[in-house]
């Protein structure tokens, strides 16, 4: 019996639910699946493993699924006050906004950060050098409270462990039971097309190139990893040696509507 896809609760640049067919005809069996960017956690939620390893880089990410793993009557309890009609207005939404970046609680900062993911400009995730978060206001009519969603993550993160390290760490400490899908964000496709503010720190292409590196020094170790990406000359020079696999697929995340348009995007499985 097949089952419905199940979609993350919260809106990501480049998430993967439109590709989860492709993505997860070319992820080998292992017992473990080990995402050193797990994002919005689209393959998490649409494969079958025995155990996850999801990590990433954006600690408020990351303190949000520790707690719809511990916590998550108190936690979707706490988002839903936000939710409510009050707040989707432009005023209330950069009062919160600035709550948030002042905000040190663990759980409020969490219900913020998924109100902020809801109301914001286009479902950015953004932060500033000094580790403000700065997207703009949304203007939605009526902002989607994710409930369902938010109880289908917090039931299937019981099999998760979750980290907020670095890529490198992530991808040198897998266990040899596992199998590796890396997410990062991606090469530019042309020098006004970067989007890597997400964290506070920027994915340069040195990280791409030694991400690639690590790629490959896990499969002669025995552990497969595939990667996604743009596909670009670069990505194709620094996947060399990988099983490539070209996609198109739209992008939804665009400044202006008219640029939303299909881009080549690489599968690269390295085994």
């Amino acid at each position: 019996m097949k089952h419905a896809p199940t979609r993350a609760f919260l809106k990501w640049a480049g998430g993967k639910f439109g590709l989860m067919k492709e993505i997860k005809a070319h992820l080998p069996e292992a017992d473990v699946l080990v995402e050193p960017f797990v994002g919005a956690g689209s393959v998490f939620l649409n494969t079958q493993y025995s155990a996850y390893h999801l990590n990433d880089i954006n600690p408020d990410l990351i303190n949000l699924y520790q707690l719809l793993k511990t916590k998550p009557d108190q936690i979707i309890a706490d988002i839903e006050r936000l939710m409510q009609e009050y707040n989707n207005q432009a005023e209330r939404y950069y009062a919160l906004r600035d709550e948030f970046n002042q905000c040190n609680d663990i759980q409020r900062r969490s219900a913020l950060f998924v109100y902020l993911n809801r109301h914001g400009y286009n479902g950015l995730c953004r932060y500033n050098r000094k580790g403000g978060y700065n997207v703009p206001f949304g203007r939605y009519k009526r902002p989607y409270f994710p409930q369902k969603e938010m109880w289908a993550f917090a039931e299937k993160a019981q099999l998760a462990t979750f980290s907020c390290l670095s890529y490198q760490d992530v991808m040198r400490n897998a266990p040899a039971n596992a199998v590796i899908y890396c997410d990062p964000p991606y090469a530019p496709i042309s020098e006004t097309a970067k989007f890597t503010d997400y964290a506070r720190v920027g994915f340069s292409l040195d990280d791409q190139h030694q991400l690639a590196v690590l790629a490959r020094e896990a499969a002669a170790q025995g552990t497969s990893v595939l990667l996604s990406n743009h596909d670009t000359a670069l990505t194709r020079e620094l996947y060399r040696g990988a099983r490539l696999t070209k996609l198109h697929v739209s992008r939804t995340i665009s400044r202006h509507g008219a640029s939303r348009k299909k881009v080549g995007e690489l599968l690269a499985l390295y085994r």
